[in-house]
């Protein structure tokens, strides 16, 4: 069965980088044999098309997985196509001297969930395929670090491969202040983990802008949809910059607060000022920038707004929210 599948998968890889026009489902269907055996001719009654949708659609992931970069082309009168252009498949040759293969090893050691690991330690693989010489140890210079990302959110993967294979997503995303949960379409363009949370920058198709989400908040499944891009993808997508501003990162003012005394650590690393107020509360004094209120909330009943009137305002409205979900 590892054979069959592994000689399908080339041949359906050759008839995709061997094509100059994009081919259909039907098309490739008809030319591969192992599709023809098992359901027969794409203009066939055999009543096998869900069968073989699934499995194309399996294969086409599994080509992807390992590095086939498949483009999925819509003709004017609205039929999918496939095709995997050769320059788009094709590496120039790498020379790594041994600080770069040290980052690029410490890199595959971050990754600890099994599937990354497995196509991590493919890619190291590949590398010294291409030339790493083998007395040159990625993990040498770092032996002491165990560096972790951890990755507890189900829609990471597919947004992952969504961003590099540039495919549009649908998703239900809650906001902090909404009950309840609603449709996004979304243009990926890149994830980041920032203070121990994945957040996904992309263009936002309802919304016409960009727009920043945290992987937490996406409920279901995250669905992928045919078709090419509708905005460009920026140089440079300053995800880390975008969260910081909107959790207060970037303040201007001042705000007061009472805090329990054996609560909000983190809250206490950003004070400015700190009065005992007694029985069990303390008052502070903290920046005040733009989605403070979010981070706020995250402390419930430990954390009292005292001042200014619209920051304990929004607060109460996010509570309220959260109360009502």
């Amino acid at each position: 069965m590892a054979i069959a599948k592994a000689e399908r998968l080339m041949n359906l890889a050759l008839c995709l980088l061997g094509t100059r026009r994009p081919l259909s489902k039907r098309e490739l269907r008809d030319s591969i044999e192992a599709y023809v055996e098992a359901f027969g001719p794409g203009n066939g009654a055999t009543g096998h098309d869900d069968s073989f949708n699934r499995m194309f659609e399996r294969d086409k992931d599994d080509l992807r997985e390992l590095g086939l970069v498949i483009e999925t082309v819509e003709s004017l009168e609205g039929e999918i196509g496939y095709l995997a252009r050769r320059d788009s498949n094709r590496l120039p040759p790498i020379t790594l001297d041994a600080e770069e293969a040290a980052a690029l090893g410490l890199a595959a050691k971050v990754w600890q969930q099994a599937r990354l690991a497995g196509a991590a330690s493919g890619a190291l693989q590949k590398l010294r395929a291409a030339g790493l010489p083998e007395d040159v140890d990625p993990y040498g210079p770092h032996g002491a670090l165990e560096p972790r990302i951890p990755v507890h959110e189900a829609a990471f993967e597919p947004l992952m491969l969504a961003c590099r294979d540039r495919r549009p997503v649908v998703f239900d995303y809650r906001k902090a202040t909404a009950a309840h949960p609603e449709q996004r379409h979304v243009e990926p363009w890149a994830l980041e983990c920032w203070r121990g949370h994945w957040y996904l920058a992309g263009w936002d198709r309802d919304r016409g802008a960009e727009r920043v989400f945290r992987l937490s908040r996406i409920t279901g499944k995250v669905r992928s949809r045919s078709g090419r891009y509708t905005a460009d993808v920026p140089d440079v997508v300053t995800v880390r910059e975008t969260v910081a501003s909107w959790a207060g990162e970037i303040a201007d003012r001042s705000a007061r607060i009472r805090l329990r005394s054996d609560a909000g650590y983190p809250l206490r690393a950003k004070a400015t000022a700190v009065r005992e107020l007694g029985d069990g509360w303390d008052e502070l004094e903290i920046p005040y920038g733009h989605g403070l209120d979010a981070w706020l909330v995250e402390f419930g009943p430990d954390v009292v707004v005292l001042e200014p009137a619209e920051l304990r305002a929004d607060v109460m409205d996010r509570l309220r929210a959260v109360a009502k979900g």
